[in-house]
């Protein structure tokens, strides 16, 4: 979903080699210990000789990056918006099935030319369809009828329930024919998983 990395990391006394996966909202630590750190709780970081360094109320996290700290670095400080993530340009036509949260949808009216709720707009870049359990997926077939060309269709779906797997959506889509080539936290609760038309049917 994010980048990822192998590398040490070293937090109080203890060093670890291991993954580090530089998430939408979070830094993410796996190896002898794990570390969890939200970029909402980190009071300073710097980039300096290879090394990550980030303070927290918990202490001091040191991850052995490389070239790449500087880029991380970066990414922590001006991470994307959400529309960036998913593609959504100034000017856009998008089309939306199913109920999404309050604040994303005015995100999108504040950059999007047009938005279309309930409905498939033929025009339209981007289709997001909410859903909240596998049933809801039988909405894919519908929609995979109606896109066109690059149109792609982001399905968006609530973080570990069991009603509804990452598994559940991808099969959905790849019956219907679709390929899926992305994935993105859509929100603290939600994951944005992206379909599109093969090339060699478009």
């Amino acid at each position: 979903m994010g980048q990822e990395a192998a590398c040490a990391v070293r937090y109080g006394r203890q060093r670890s080699q291991g993954k580090a996966l530089l998430e939408t909202s979070e830094l993410i630590f796996r190896g002898k210990f794990r570390l969890k750190i939200p970029f909402s709780e980190i009071r300073s970081l710097q980039a300096l000789d290879g090394e990550l360094r980030l303070q927290t109320a918990d202490g001091l996290a040191v991850f052995e990056l490389g070239p790449t700290a500087e880029k991380w670095r970066e990414k922590i400080l001006h991470p994307k918006s959400r529309l960036e993530k998913l593609g959504v340009k100034a000017g856009a036509s998008v089309s939306l099935i199913g109920e999404l949260d309050e604040e994303f949808l005015n995100e999108l009216r504040g950059l999007a030319k047009n938005v279309h709720e309930g409905k498939i707009d033929a025009q339209c870049e981007s289709i997001f369809l909410a859903a909240t359990s596998a049933a809801d997926l039988s909405g894919i077939r519908t929609v995979a009828k109606a896109m066109k060309g690059a149109t792609g269709l982001w399905v968006v779906y609530p973080k570990g329930k069991k009603e509804i797997t990452e598994n559940d959506v991808l099969a959905a889509g790849r019956k219907t024919g679709l390929k899926d080539v992305k994935v993105v936290g859509f929100s603290a609760t939600h994951t944005a998983l992206k379909f599109v038309i093969p090339f060699d049917r478009r």
